[in-house]
Order: C-alpha cells, then structure tokens, then sequence
C-alpha cells in the first residue's frame, strides 16, 4: 500500500492530504513506556469520536415534499419476503415509473447496498456518465453503485455523492458482497440485500464472513423506506442523494473589513439550493501563491474567537510543489470539513463551496470568522434560514425539508501521522528510524491494516524517492517511515493465528509490517535499457517482474514483499507465476530491494527481467499455478543505476541498525488492554526475527524506546 497507494483515493481525501502534509505536527497525548512499548493516550479532542450504526431493526422513511424530503425513523417494516433473486445490476419496473430528483424512472441499477438512476455505463473504465456534471468525488458508477476507492473515510465521504449520478445509500461502504432480490408489487417495489464484509484476509475484521440484511422499499408515490434486520456493520453510509442543480441562490451575510482591515476586504456568504453554502474573498490587492484565507463557522455558546478554535474551518491556498501547482500559474485549493476542494479565482476574489457538516446540522445561527493571511479576522452572527446541512442524525429525523439527506456512520477519526511521530519524539527523542502503532480501537478506515506514511530520513540517494517534510515529524533527521494509522486488536492481522491453522506465528501482522514499511525504500525504482526508461512500478513492483526473496521468510519461492512475481521461465515463450505480488503469507526482500535498503553489492544483484504484455494462456502447470506468455526484457542493476543514479551511501556506508517504536494507542482516559499489549510485544519480538531473516543477518532491528 504505502503512500503512494493513496493516490487511488486522493479524489476522496485530497483536501485533507494537503493540509496535513503542509501543517507541521504536535504531541496529541501523553507519551510512556511499557517495557518495550510506547504507550500513547490521545488527549481529549485529539480525534473526531465515533458514530456508529445505530439504525438495526428499525426503517428509516424519507417522505418527499416539495423541495426536498422529510426524514422520519420508524420501528421495523421488513419484508420477510424477498421475492427472486436478480442477476446483474439492472432490473425494469413494469407495474409503475419511480419518481425521483425530479424524474420519473423505470430503471434501476441494484447494487452492493445502493440504488442509483440514469447512469450510462462507460465499459472502457466501467464508470457511469452523470446526467448532473461530473464533481470530484468519490464518485458512483452505474455498474456497481456508490463506487468508493480505497481508504475512504466515511465520516466525510457521503458529502461526495451528492450531485453525482442520482441514488439511494441504503448502506454504501467498502468490501460489501452478496446477493440481492426484488420484489414488485402493483404500488411498491422491494430490493433486499444479503451483503457481506469479507472474513479470512489480511484486511479484514473478521475469521468469518460479517452478513449485513438491508431492504429498501421504493413506493410509487415517492416515498422510500430502508429497513435493516441484522446489520453487523457499525460504519457506512446511508442516505437519499438526489440531483440538487437548480443553482438557485440566496444571500446569507457580508462580513466588510474596515479601513485598518489587513488583506482582507470583504467576505461574501450566499446559500445555493438551500444546500451548499458559496464563500467569496474579495482580496485588497491580488492573489498571491503566499495567500492564505479561512473561514470558521463556530456553533458553541461561546464563541471561539480564535479562528482555530472553532467548530467548523476551511482554509484555502495554493498546493505544494508537486500537489498540484504549476509553475507560473497560480492555483488555489480548499480543504476542511465540508468544503470542496475546488476553488475559483477572478481578479483578486477567490470562492469556494462546501456544505455545512455533520457537526453544525442542528445549529440555528452560526458566528462566522473570517482572516486573510492570519490577521485582520473579521466576525459576524448569521442565522441559518436559508442553509441545511444534507448531513443529519437519521435516528433522530427531521421536520425540515432537506434536499439531500445523509448520515456517515464511522469509527474514531485517524490521528494524523505527524501528530502521533511528534507525540513519540518529543517526549522519547529523535531516536526512532520507524513508527508502527496498534490500538484497541478501530478507525475510519473500512480495512483492517494501513497505509504507510512518512518523510523518508536518513538521508539516502538513487532510489527513486527522496526526504520531504521531515520538520512536520518533529525529527531533525532520522525518521523514516510510518504507518498512517493504528491497527486495532479487532483487526484478524493483529492476531497470533487463523482459526484453520493456515496463518499463524503472527504471519500476517508480519506481511504487514514488512511490506509497509519496506515502503521506505521501493517500489519507486525504474531502469534504462537501450534508451528505454522501465518502470519497475510504482508504488508496488509490476506484476511482470521477476524478483524472487533473496532470503525468504515463508516458502522457497517468494517474490518480494514489495510486489512482483517469481517466475519460471518455460523455455517456450510461456512463464509460469510461482508466487506473485505482495502480502500473505509474508515474504522476504529480493536482491533489488536489498540493494535500495543499502544491505546489498550492486554486484550481489543478479540479472533479472520483466514480462510485459501478460497474457493468460489458459493453463496451469500441476501445483495449480498460471500460465501466461509476456514479452521479456532482461534488467541488470546497471540498468536501475543507469536511469536512477548509484545508490547514496553505498553498501559500506549504509546504514545497518535499525530502531522501531512499537506503539500502543488508546483513547482518552484509557489504558492498553492485556490483549494490546500482548500482541504489539508478540509482534515487536517476531519482527526482530522477522528482519534478521529476510535481510540475511546484514542488519540488526531493535524496538526500543531508550
């Protein structure tokens, strides 16, 4: 996964990445040891709560009226009887048209926990057109619903919907499953859905499948009711996100600044649709790639003053180099809870536009901060008469009529990175090369492991990626690499063994921690053969490589745990894949990657090669693995050297003793269970042994906090 991967969900988090990778970090908790471990109690505040599921065996009506729906939670109304199961996604009403964002349809596209309408379905990239103009987004396709990418955060996703394909989020997260029925009746039409949660794999939360029972229930006058009987999940998304695109705008407030004001002239808020919320900064002089501007929105009794303290913030500038900015061109970018990351610039005005989020939803009236460049904050009371937030406590329902209607269910928000490295290097000092947390709870990610994260210290050259941001990590030098969030003892990875015996002795949580971290140094690399530049990824090692383990950790024949394949050449322009990719059971390192760790010759890296243009032949040899044919390039280290210059510092030089903070994360007021922290000292002891072996004993891990 590693940072890199991220990039498969930047449409969902890119607002958020941004700011966290341009704002330093800061202790969030209190910091101790536990023999080994590091303990870290977040301070209160430190992370968004969770908001659980809260809606099992009850139904949920959304009853439309004129501009919008009222929200109404009802007891149960499920239907026992599914009707026929329903191969594929579309199913045609024959009895009634369903009306619906403002037409009437006799179409539906089922999928895993959704309905959605009027998608054309693009079979080259297999996403649906969007009769309402396509918005940045997580985004949903007409073949499989609400499709979200990888990592989603559901506290903030469902806010990505609206205006996409038009829909129904019965329950929408990732790595939901099943089978789904329809029922039609001469007034109604009932869709259920049987979906599971994945069990067994290394990013699951469960041995087992986790079933979830949800029922909609369209009815022909426009009502929609969602029924659940059984619900396992305590995140996802749930909703009604019609097409809202009237573009019917209505003054809220002006905030003027005065004539001492600073950058800042004036700030212009204006409701649209009774949804989102348009924010325009009229500049003094004109925009600058320096310029930073915020507005809060605070709901608490007592007003913030602060703008940092407030409620709700949204801040907008220009992208870091490489994020985003062109040279010669300036460009502005939103982020904050709500907002939307594109911003417009006129002259010396920048807008965006954003709805109000989860947490001003029941607010009246709002205090409204607003600053240019941290200085000259102008502030005023507004009331809400004109603005709801789509975003609502559906146990609760509403009176109001709400255009769209949604609620994020979601775990503890992720601590940022930085906060947690600062956290542990301030309190224990600069003396950590990796960061690898576990917690007894979860977070708001629907997979069980993590991404990895950090500034890449230690100074090392010719390996396809450089240091960025160590000052963010509060290290002067030596951090390098991190996980981006805790893995929860609820997560299968975290545990000893399977419960069938396949995996034990921590293999997973090994699988884990070595591909991730082993980040620091791959998959980026590339290789110039006769005037070519191959990539040999990015982000994991192609599938068409040929990198076997130097030492492996599992079975004899491994690709490396950063990706590739092992394969065997057939003699006949066939290959057959022995071992492919990255993950369980864990693997060790190949040649090539002991040599970007700096723990190998560039003359101990054999030849090696890469098959492109993969195609399955249809066979497998008698141990049951593939068979394809591929155009083969021979590689030598000299190539990889050729395009990405020699390795710095070399092999004499490089650095062999390494140093891991294993971390144990709890939430405020608590301390680590018996069961964190027997399995984070279980794992810190298998990843010594675990490093020793796939390096060779060329190098040493510790994981000590002295």
């Amino acid at each position: 996964m590693g940072m890199p991967l991220r990039r498969l969900y930047a449409v969902l988090a890119l607002p958020v990445a941004l700011a966290a990778q341009r704002t330093p970090g800061h202790p969030i908790g209190k910091v101790t040891t536990i023999g080994n471990l590091v303990a870290l109690e977040l301070d209160s505040g430190a992370v968004s709560p969770e908001r659980l599921f809260d809606l099992d065996h009850k139904t949920v009506r959304f009853t439309p009226g004129v501009g919008g729906y009222r929200v109404q939670t009802i007891g149960s109304k499920w239907d026992p009887d599914f009707g026929n199961a329903v191969s594929g996604n579309r199913y045609t009403l024959t009895g009634f048209h369903f009306p619906f964002s403002g037409r009437t349809w006799d179409t539906l596209t089922i999928a895993n926990g959704a309905i959605t309408f009027g998608g054309m379905l693009n079979e080259r990239t297999g996403r649906g057109s969007n009769p309402v103009g396509n918005r940045t987004g997580a985004g949903f396709t007409a073949r499989s619903g609400f499709q979200l990418e990888r990592y989603p955060l559901l506290e903030t996703v469902g806010r990505t919907f609206i205006n996409m394909i038009p829909g129904i989020a019965a329950l929408v997260k990732t790595n939901l499953n099943g089978p789904h029925y329809v029922k039609e009746l001469a007034d109604r039409v009932v869709v259920t859905w049987t979906i599971s949660e994945a069990g067994g794999g290394i990013q699951a939360f469960s041995w087992t499948p986790m079933l979830n029972r949800v029922q909609a229930t369209l009815h022909k006058d426009g009502a929609i009711e969602i029924s659940y009987d059984g619900v396992t999940a305590g995140d996802g998304i749930v909703g009604v996100f019609p097409a809202v695109n009237a573009g019917a705008e209505k003054p809220l407030t002006e905030l003027e600044g005065g004539a001492d004001a600073a950058a800042l002239r004036r700030v212009t808020l204006t409701s649209i649709d009774g949804l989102f919320v348009r924010a325009t900064f009229e500049m003094r002089d004109a925009l600058t790639p320096g310029t930073v501007v915020r507005l809060a929105f605070d709901a608490s009794p007592k007003p913030a003053g602060a703008i940092g303290n407030a409620t709700v913030v949204w801040t907008v500038r220009t992208p870091p180099p490489g994020r985003g900015g062109a040279p010669g061109v300036t460009r502005f970018v939103a982020s904050g809870n709500g907002v939307e990351s594109d911003a417009t610039v006129d002259g010396n005005t920048v807008s965006v536009r954003g709805i109000l989020p989860a947490a001003l939803s029941s607010a009246k009236e709002l205090v409204v901060l607003a600053d240019a460049n941290g200085s000259g904050t102008l502030t005023k009371r507004v009331k809400l008469e004109s603005v709801h937030s789509p975003e609502i406590d559906l146990s609760s329902g509403t009176s109001s009529l709400l255009p769209v209607a949604f609620e994020g269910f979601h775990w503890p928000a992720i601590p940022r990175a930085q906060d947690v490295a600062c956290s542990v290097i301030t309190a224990l000092g600069d003396k950590f090369d990796f960061i690898a947390s576990y917690s007894d709870f979860r977070v708001d990610n629907p997979e069980g492991g993590t991404p990895s994260t950090g500034p890449r210290g230690g100074n090392v050259s010719g390996i396809g990626s450089s240091t960025n941001g160590l000052e963010n990590y509060c290290s002067t030098g030596r951090l390098q690499w991190m996980y981006v969030e805790p893995v929860s003892t609820s997560a299968v990875q975290i545990q000893e063994k399977s419960p069938d015996g396949r995996f034990s002795d921590y293999n997973y949580a090994m699988s884990q921690i070595g591909h991730e971290l082993g980040h620091r140094w791959a998959a980026d690399a590339r290789a110039l053969v006769n005037g070519e530049t191959i990539p040999l990824g990015p982000v994991h090692y192609a599938t068409g490589l040929h990198i076997p383990a130097a030492f492996p950790y599992s079975n004899p024949a491994e690709a490396d745990a950063m990706g590739g394949s092992t394969w065997k050449d057939n003699g006949d322009g066939t290959y057959t894949q022995l071992d492919r990719d990255y993950y369980s059971p864990a693997k060790g390192y190949s040649w090539l990657g002991l040599y970007l760790m700096g723990l190998a010759k560039p003359e101990e890296v054999p030849p090696f090669f890469i098959l492109r243009n993969l195609q399955r032949t249809g066979q497998s040899d008698p141990a049951g693995h593939p068979i394809y044919r591929g155009d083969k390039t021979v590689i030598t280290i000299n190539d990889v050297i050729a395009s990405m210059g020699p390795r710095v510092p070399d092999f004499e030089h490089a650095q062999k003793a390494f140093n891991t903070a294993i971390v144990v994360m709890t939430l405020p007021g608590r301390k680590p269970t018996p069961e964190l922290i027997s399995s984070a000292n279980n794992i810190a002891e298998h990843w010594i042994t675990y490093w020793s072996k796939t390096t060779g004993g060329r190098s040493t891990m510790t994981v000590s906090p002295r």
